[in-house]
This record gives structure tokens, C-alpha cells and sequence, in this order.
């Protein structure tokens, strides 16, 4: 049987604490696949390979892959591909990670890449390619926050162990989830790297982030002051919202004694004028609905048999 070891830091850190069985010799495998026997390494053409769907990394600037081209002709491909077969088709191969050299080799007009194949189930192929890209800094914020979703979402994951295996900071994962939640055209900038994520972060109390997202870009304004300026238009926003109702002492005891009588969470609202409002009762089970129901519709009766006497 294969011995299990304690990881360091790092990239082996991160695999042991998403996944959490790898054997000493599948992690040496992953930390250097063209010298391990648990990764048997090989030469295969480069149309037998393609990107897997569950890779986090969605940008490849062609800039930097023509740099990274220019490279692979003259030295070729140092570091094996690390893929996983595809056994729907046999002889073809999923990328785990080394999408970008595929895509360079490509450019290259490289015939044969050298691969490293490993057996490895779709939530470990998700894992390690967002490790490898978070720790290389490849990602940018959106692709990095929809990897961390990802993961979250699909394989039950939680903000502290995500965090714990990146060796980043659970309030990183926080904020750069909460990247997600901006307009469409927001986002667009981060990926593209005219927004960075600090900006974006700021731009979020706004009560128009795309409009000030814009003015951000257009004056090259420092993160501060896309702060400043977001707090300045959040109080004016504040400012200029009417005044909310406050309850009352009598409107808390009125709540109380509707709760007692009802058996159920009561919440009374009202405007600022007291000319309207709403009455929430909460319940739990269909069952205490019914209850509910019976008791108002025994009220109304009650109210009506007075009107008529």
C-alpha cells in the first residue's frame, strides 16, 4: 500500500486539504510529472488533447501566448501537460493543467507535446487547476471568483476550507465572491484588467456601478479615490431616500399581543406618516397556515355579524 505523507505548503498543501488522499507517490507526480513513475509520461499529438470544461482559467491573452510560443519553438515544452484520459474516446485526453502551453504549442505549430496521465475524478481536475492558476496568479478576479464558486457549489466546499487550501485568507475568498454580484459590464472590465478588483470592490456600494466604473476608467482614478468617490455618492444616495418609520412602544406592545394571540411571529410596518403599512405573519408548517387561516377568516365572520347588528 502506498505510503499517505503530511504535505508542505504550497501546491501540495492545498491538494491535500481540498482532496485529501492523494498517495506519496500521486503527489510527487503532480509536483514534478515528468520524473515520477505514478505519472506515466508520454508523447502524444497535440490534437489528442483538449481543454476540459472544468478548467477555472478562461482568458488567454495572445499576446501572451505568442510570447510563450516564440519560447516552446525555440526550448520546446519543459514541464509535461498533465491530462487524464478521455474514455469516451479513446487515445484523447483532457487537459488538467498546461492549457496554456497547449494553446501556445499550438501557435507554435508544435506536432507532439509531452503529457503526464493521471487518473483523476472531475472535482480533482477542478481543484488542482484552480491551485495551479490562483498560486501562479494567472487567474484574473472574475475567473478566480467563479473558480472559488465553482468548487463551492458543486462539491459542497466552504469559504474556510477553499480558503485553507489556497493558503489564502477567508475575507480574499469573501470579497472576491462578492466580485459576482457586479453588472455585466463591470465584470468585463476586471477580466479584461481596466477595472482592477480593488476598484471593483469600491464601486459596489454605488447606486450605479457601470456609470461608476466608467468615470473611474475615464479619469484613471487610484483605488482611494474610486473609494471616496463611491462613499460620496453612497450618502447622497442615503440622503436623499425618505426617512424610515421607527415602531413604537405601542406598535411593539400591539405586535406582542398579536404574536400571544396568534401563536406566531407578527411584524407590523408602517410609513413615515402612519397612512399605510403591511402586517407579516410568519409560520413554519402548512399545517400552522391552516391554523392561521381559521382564525382570520373567524375574525372577519366576527366583524361582519357586528356591522349587520
Amino acid at each position: 500500500m502506498a505510503k499517505r505523507v503530511q504535505m508542505k505548503r504550497g501546491l501540495g498543501r492545498g491538494l491535500e486539504t481540498l482532496i485529501g488522499d492523494l498517495t506519496l507517490d500521486e503527489t510527487e507526480a503532480l509536483r514534478n510529472p515528468k520524473e515520477s513513475a505514478a505519472a506515466p509520461s508520454a508523447s502524444v499529438p497535440i490534437e489528442f488533447l483538449k481543454p476540459d470544461p472544468s478548467q477555472a482559467r478562461k482568458d488567454f491573452p495572445i499576446d501572451s501566448l505568442k510570447e510563450l510560443a516564440k519560447s516552446i519553438a525555440s526550448t520546446g515544452i519543459i514541464q509535461p501537460i498533465i491530462v487524464r484520459a478521455d474514455h469516451e474516446s479513446e487515445g484523447n485526453y483532457w487537459i488538467v493543467a498546461g492549457e496554456r502551453r497547449w494553446r501556445a504549442a499550438q501557435l507554435a505549430q508544435v506536432k507532439e507535446v509531452p503529457v503526464a496521465i493521471h487518473e483523476l475524478s472531475e472535482e480533482q481536475c477542478l481543484e488542482i487547476s484552480i491551485i495551479e492558476n490562483v498560486q501562479r496568479e494567472d487567474l484574473n478576479p472574475i475567473e478566480e471568483a467563479h473558480a472559488y464558486r465553482n468548487l463551492m457549489d458543486r462539491f459542497g466546499k466552504t469559504q474556510e476550507r477553499v480558503a485553507d487550501a489556497l493558503g489564502k485568507s477567508r475575507s480574499h475568498i469573501a470579497n472576491t465572491l462578492r466580485l459576482l454580484k457586479l453588472p455585466d459590464e463591470v465584470q468585463k472590465m476586471v477580466r479584461e484588467g481596466t477595472l482592477t478588483s480593488g476598484h471593483a470592490r469600491a464601486v459596489m456600494a454605488s447606486r450605479d456601478p457601470v456609470e461608476l466604473a466608467r468615470n473611474i476608467v475615464s479619469r484613471g482614478l487610484s483605488v482611494r479615490q474610486a473609494e471616496a468617490l463611491s462613499k460620496s455618492d453612497a450618502k447622497r444616495t442615503t440622503k436623499s431616500k425618505p426617512a424610515k418609520w421607527r415602531k413604537d412602544a405601542d406598535t411593539e406592545a400591539l405586535e406582542a399581543e398579536l404574536a400571544a394571540n396568534l401563536g406566531s411571529k407578527v411584524n407590523l410596518q408602517m410609513s413615515k406618516d402612519k397612512s399605510e403599512g403591511k402586517l407579516v405573519i410568519q409560520f413554519k408548517t402548512l399545517q400552522k397556515l391552516e391554523t392561521l387561516i381559521t382564525a382570520l377568516n373567524e375574525v372577519a365572520s366576527k366583524i361582519r355579524d357586528s356591522k349587520v347588528n
